[in-house]
């Protein structure tokens, strides 16, 4: 039985008790960040205390200046008079190609290489066209814990949706699971992400290759969520064309969509850029049910000039600029992206030590043998509680989560923390809080 609430905490009781009714809790359990954020953005004003904000992954770090000034000297060529190319701009489309080689060792020309706003809208165009490329092979299969984001785009478009957790099934007992679900023949797509949001856990090559063989065995797209590309610290990533490379399905399948976005590992989340790496024989490939939604039945063609088009009419021309150069200077060596963006793990391990001093276990916590990477994210439990429960409580103490139930998790005392927002200085405010917390429902 949960303990009775202590009124003695950091933030005002009264004030904290209020905006949740005001709010509903519901949109706590349902990790509703916009909603969090405007509640505590509304605490913190009426009581002037500081949260610490890990309901969302905003990132923490300022853009590269080389995307800002390749976007300058874009506009003052007067790229804004003229529409985007469809499909993307060559100069862009080039250097995700030669990203694709150099950072994930596989060959993608750059034709199949499409800039997206944001991974978001990739998402939302693949599965258009994913889950229409076969009659009555619809269906999307989550491995979660996942993004809440990409069950939206789901519900959103009408087409149904399976998910299991994934924590019970590492390993080789993930093929025996995903096999079952998949060998019913309507499983048009499978999602995941790795690095994963929320629990940070990475999959194996051993799990890789189980989904990328089974891809072509049941005829599934492979929908493969790089968001934080390269952001596994626990190997450098970071050296173009050098192994170790960042780990991909593509190396089992050719059946796969990439999904990678610029917000987090290249910390430039205000211009909405992502893109979408779509495998060769996938994109070239023809299905006559395309054709009763798009202009014909080519693959490549509906997502770019279907799917893409007609909802946002391409990225805008002086980001597409932007993010060219930044994937240059990557590929050439002269930017090391994900040095910027290590201060994440950094944070995460210190973060974690301080939760689990303070009564905290980690839920999330190995990939197969090996302990999980600090990274973006971080998953933790206190004994008696459930999360939605403890998400709740916490925002007392002044420190914001969201319940891994929201994520589709199976932990359902497990809460996220995002790690971006808080600042080094905030972790001795963070000790003390927890401190206090653990003392009042140890």
């Amino acid at each position: 039985m949960l303990k009775e609430i202590n009124k003695n905490t950091p933030i005002d009781y009264h004030v904290v008790k209020k905006y949740i009714e005001l709010y509903d809790s519901v949109n706590i359990g349902q990790g509703n960040t916009r909603i969090l954020m405007r509640m505590i953005d509304g605490i913190e004003k009426e009581t002037s205390d500081v949260f610490i904000r890990m309901e969302i992954g905003i990132p923490g770090i300022k853009p590269s200046r080389i995307g800002i000034d390749a976007e300058i000297q874009a506009l003052q060529n007067d790229v804004a008079g003229t529409y985007p190319p469809a499909g993307g701009h060559p100069a862009l489309k080039k250097e995700i190609s030669r990203f694709t080689e150099l950072f994930l060792n596989i060959n993608v020309p750059e034709e199949y290489c499409i800039p997206t706003v944001g991974a978001v809208n990739g998402c939302y165009a693949a599965l258009m066209v994913a889950c229409r490329r076969i009659k009555d092979k619809n269906k999307v299969l989550f491995i979660d814990p996942g993004f809440p984001a990409h069950k939206n785009l789901v519900k959103m478009l009408g087409f149904p949706q399976e998910s299991f957790d994934i924590y019970n099934f590492r390993g080789s007992k993930l093929r025996a699971k995903l096999e079952q679900l998949v060998s019913e023949g309507d499983i048009a797509a499978v999602i995941y992400s790795n690095p994963n949001n929320p629990a940070w856990i990475c999959l194996t090559e051993e799990e890789l290759e189980i989904i990328g063989k089974l891809a072509t065995e049941y005829d599934f797209i492979v929908m493969e969520d790089l968001s934080y590309f390269g952001m596994d610290f626990r190997k450098d990533y970071s050296h173009p064309g050098v192994q170790p490379f960042q780990p991909t399905v593509a190396n089992y399948t050719d059946k796969y969509i990439i999904m990678c976005s610029a917000s987090k590992s290249f910390s430039y989340a205000g211009q909405s850029i992502g893109m979408i790496i779509v495998a060769e024989a996938l994109f070239k490939s023809r299905y006559k049910n395309l054709h009763d939604y798009y202009l014909n039945e080519s693959f490549g063609n509906s997502i770019i000039f279907g799917a893409i088009l007609l909802t946002t009419g391409g990225v805008a021309q002086s980001v597409q600029y932007g993010m060219a150069e930044m994937l240059k200077a990557a590929n050439d060596g002269r930017y090391n992206f994900i040095d910027e963006v290590r201060i994440y793990g950094y944070k995460a391990k210190l973060m974690k030590e301080i939760f689990i001093e303070n009564g905290f276990s980690i839920v999330y916590d190995k990939d197969g043998q090996e302990g999980l990477a600090d990274g973006f994210y971080f998953t933790v439990a206190f004994p008696g509680f459930q999360g939605d429960e403890l998400s709740e409580r916490l925002l007392y103490y002044g420190i914001s989560s969201i319940p891994l139930t929201s994520t589709g998790s199976e932990r359902s005392e497990g809460i996220r923390a995002c790690v971006s927002l808080v600042s080094l200085e905030q972790l001795p405010e963070l000790r003390n809080r927890l401190k206090l917390f653990n003392q009042h429902y140890c």
